[in-house]
Order: C-alpha cells, then sequence, then structure tokens
C-alpha cells in the first residue's frame, strides 16, 4: 500500500515538474520574442496536429472582431479535400504553440502561427495563406503533414484579417452569392494601408520571427527552411524565393496567383468569365454557346456538369457563385479603385482600357512576380483550376522563370496534374477531377531531397490520372488536354 502511494505522488510530482517545465519554456519564449509579438499566447499541446480539435481555433474566436473577420475553421477548409479523402493522421505530435499579432503591424491586424514540435528535425516550414485567410488556412494540408515528419511549423495571414459584413451601399463592399440573392462583404486588405505588396513582406517577417522562436526553443538556428502555400499563398512563396533567398531554401507553390503588369493577372482573366456566364446559363449551358466558348478562350477549362439531391450544378457554376466576382472584386478595389464596380460591372472590366484611364498598371507591377527564382521552386497546378486557369497562371509563371532565372531556372519544376482543380472539395461532386493535395506534399519531400541531398528533380511533367510524379515520366512538359477522361 505504501509502495503504491508512494508511486502515485511520484507520478504527480514528475507531471507537475513537467508542467512547470512546459509552463517555463513558453515563459522564456515569449519573453525572447516580446519585442516581436504582440498580444501573444503559448501553450503546452498533446498534440499540434488537427485530430487535436483546440489545434485550430474556433471561428469568430478573437473577441473585439465582427463576424468574418477571423475564421480559422472555416478557413483551413475552403479549398481542401474533406476529412475522408485526405490521408489519416498517424502520429500524436506533441510540443508548443504560440499565437500572436506581429508587434510592428501599425494597423494591429497581422497574425502569426508557429508550432514547435517536442521531437524536433532541425528544419522549419513557413507557410503562406490562400484568399484573404487567416494563419490557420494551412493546417489540414501543410501543418498536420510536416508536423508529423519533424518540422517546426510557421504561418501568418498576409498582415490582414478576413472580411466583414456589409451592404450595398459600402462604396468597398464585394458582392456575393447568386446575382438575385446577393449579400455583401467588405475585405479588410481593401482598406487604405492594406497594399498587397505587404503579402510578400509579412511571409519574410514570419520566417525571421520562426527562426528566432526554433533557435530560442532548440538551442539552435534551423538547418533548412522551406516556404509552401496554395493560391495566394503560393503567390507569396514564389516573391519570397525570388527576392529574400537568405530566410528560404526552397519552396513548393500550389497553384499560386501570377500577376504581371502586362498581363495576365486576375483583372484581365476573371471579367470575360463573369461577364459571358450568365448568357451561358441562359443557353441551358450549352458546351457549344458563344458564351461558353468565350469562356474557354479565357483560358477556363471545359464545364462538368451533376446531378445533385439539391438539383444540377456545374463547376463554373460553383465558382460564379463563390469566387469569380468576390475575387474580381477584390483585387479590382484595391488595385484600380476609381473603376464603379457594379455601376460599370466587374464583367466588363477592361484591363488594358484601364491602363491609360487609372494607376492600376503601376499598382499591379508593384506585386508583380519577376521570375527571378535565386532558390529552388516547384510549382504544382491542376488543368482544370477554373479559377486560375492553368495557361494564365502556372505556365505563365513557369514562362516567367525559364525566360528571367538564367542557370537558377535549373532548379525550378511544374508539375501539372491531370484534372485537378482550384478547389478540392469539389471532387466529391464531379468524379472528373484529381486531388492535388498528394502531389504538393509528394513535391515538398522531392524539393527537401533535392536541396539537401543533391538527388535530382524529376523533369516537368504532366501527372496523369492515378499517377505521381515521377523519374521518368510518360508525359513530359504539359498536358495535352486540360479535361482527360
Amino acid at each position: 500500500m505504501w509502495k503504491s502511494t508512494a508511486a502515485a505522488l511520484a507520478l504527480l510530482i514528475l507531471a507537475g515538474a513537467a508542467t512547470a517545465g512546459t509552463q517555463r519554456s513558453c515563459e522564456r519564449l515569449l519573453r525572447k520574442l516580446d519585442s516581436q509579438l504582440a498580444d501573444a499566447s503559448c501553450i503546452e499541446s498533446p498534440d499540434l496536429t488537427t485530430r487535436n480539435p483546440n489545434t485550430t481555433p474556433a471561428d469568430d474566436s478573437l473577441p473585439g472582431l465582427p463576424h468574418l473577420a477571423f475564421m480559422p475553421q472555416a478557413d483551413r477548409a475552403i479549398l481542401v479535400a474533406d476529412a475522408a479523402s485526405r490521408p489519416p493522421i498517424k502520429k500524436v505530435v506533441p510540443g508548443l504553440q504560440i499565437q500572436a499579432r506581429f508587434a510592428k503591424d501599425p494597423l494591429g491586424q497581422a497574425r502569426f502561427l508557429l508550432r514547435l514540435p517536442q521531437n524536433w528535425n532541425g528544419r522549419l516550414v513557413v507557410a503562406g495563406a490562400s484568399g484573404a485567410r487567416s494563419e490557420f488556412n494551412g493546417d489540414f494540408v501543410w501543418s498536420d503533414y510536416v508536423l508529423q515528419k519533424g518540422y517546426a511549423y510557421a504561418s501568418q495571414n498576409k498582415g490582414v484579417l478576413s472580411a466583414r459584413e456589409s451592404t450595398a451601399a459600402d462604396p468597398l463592399a464585394c458582392r456575393t452569392g447568386s446575382p438575385d440573392k446577393p449579400s455583401y462583404v467588405h475585405y479588410y486588405d481593401d482598406d487604405p494601408g492594406q497594399a498587397f505588396t505587404r503579402w510578400r513582406d509579412f511571409m519574410v517577417m514570419a520566417s525571421d520571427l520562426a527562426r528566432r522562436g526554433v533557435e530560442a526553443q532548440y538551442g539552435r538556428k534551423p538547418r533548412y527552411t522551406y516556404a509552401v502555400g496554395t493560391s495566394n499563398g503560393g503567390y507569396q512563396v514564389r516573391r519570397a524565393i525570388e527576392t529574400a533567398p537568405e530566410y528560404f531554401d526552397g519552396g513548393v507553390d500550389w497553384a499560386g496567383t501570377f500577376a504581371d503588369s502586362r498581363g495576365p493577372n486576375l483583372l484581365t482573366g476573371l471579367p470575360p468569365a463573369i461577364l459571358n456566364y450568365p448568357d451561358y446559363l441562359a443557353s441551358g449551358r450549352s458546351p457549344t454557346s458563344t458564351a461558353a466558348l468565350n469562356i474557354m478562350a479565357a483560358g477556363y477549362p471545359p464545364d462538368l456538369l451533376a446531378d445533385t439531391e439539391n438539383g444540377p450544378v456545374s463547376l463554373w457554376g460553383m465558382h460564379a457563385d463563390s469566387f469569380w466576382e468576390p475575387t474580381q472584386c477584390q483585387w479590382q478595389k484595391r488595385l484600380d479603385p476609381s473603376y464603379n464596380t457594379y455601376g460599370a460591372g466587374p464583367g466588363r472590366y477592361n484591363y488594358l482600357a484601364r491602363l491609360s484611364a487609372s494607376t492600376v498598371g503601376s499598382n499591379v507591377a508593384a506585386i508583380a512576380t519577376n521570375g527571378k527564382i535565386k532558390r529552388p521552386l516547384i510549382t504544382v497546378a491542376g488543368t482544370m483550376d477554373a479559377l486560375l486557369p492553368i495557361d494564365h497562371h502556372a505556365r505563365a509563371y513557369a514562362r516567367q522563370v525559364a525566360a528571367e532565372s538564367g542557370e537558377h531556372a535549373q532548379a525550378y519544376r511544374l508539375y501539372e496534374i491531370q484534372n485537378g482543380n482550384h478547389v478540392e472539395r469539389y471532387a466529391n461532386i464531379f468524379p472528373q477531377l484529381e486531388l492535388i493535395e498528394p502531389h504538393a506534399q509528394r513535391a515538398f519531400d522531392l524539393l527537401v531531397r533535392f536541396v539537401e541531398q543533391k538527388a535530382p528533380l524529376p523533369p516537368d511533367q504532366c501527372v496523369a490520372r492515378g499517377g505521381t510524379i515521377s523519374a521518368a515520366p510518360a508525359q513530359l512538359g504539359h498536358c495535352p488536354n486540360l479535361l482527360a477522361p
């Protein structure tokens, strides 16, 4: 009896010591990062993966902010496949999680996330954020994957909160939903002081701050630091690899947004889709209608149709309802604010005509990629991307790198995923679509092998349906068709 009591007491003492030790670790970390962080919290997590429900905060959980401003749970699921289609989490990853604001941000919106696993492999991954999403945007596709391999993981929100509900009377409001049942949101990144040029800066700042946090926790700097990101987060990766090679050893961009003041860019590509979609719908979704041909001529992949319990739906229709107009409006109001969005019409926006009527050209030039990569970089993109069509974004960037990077272009790859789409969850509705996530994660592993072991990168290729990135691909270069059976 005495022995069992003593053993229990010893366990309690050890548990208390462990808790106290963790508290001291958090206190030490926050103290060392104090000048860089504001409103910081540090917690010991029994599992840093999303299998732990406390890893990602609840939506609308930051006090004092309106609905939609901070939506971590929604953000992590916006582009990814559902849980049944994602790889299972196989490993518990205990460690520390820090959530905070960047202290140096004068607008008080720039947010930072850092996860430090107990069993660290000596490396760091820094993630970009897609759309107008929070620092928790990559929790399913990037954080879970790299944490199980022992990487420290950091992320940021591009320096800006997401959105808030608004009305048509708001000059900066963007319409969402179908035109017959509109609602309006106000994107914070259309506000004064939120130039898109900040997106690159906060990716670099996150790397710098995360490296400090890693050194404070483990007593040494990371041996290697990698950048990853999807959509606008992929754009952040590109700009980081182009302009801040001292902070990164390589990057993977998954369907990154392309911006060139000469075009293509979102303001050249989205208006034709927005303009022609109503006529396409009125044609009964005829693939041979003039409207359908105009949309495909603008670079978009062919439409897909499906019958659901709520009626017939189409791939273009789902993008029209949720992505095309809100994205065009958000970018136009930031980059060409003098254009009358809903007076002249988002579908009638003519970027080339606006070059002589506004400052849009110089504004796009300020955020444009230049293709001059200074570290290894892999782009993974789907041929059926109906938000960022592959020829106007992924292939356009590959062409830019080939023209501008000289010898560094040898360390760039474009892996095209046959039938991959921008929004992974749509594969549940359209069985023709292929998931990109496993290919993006394999691209990350290939990048690491190239950087650390000098293992050759597989060549540019079209990854067939059901296939994988291969050292000896059946189809080199571009996929010959956007849609394959």
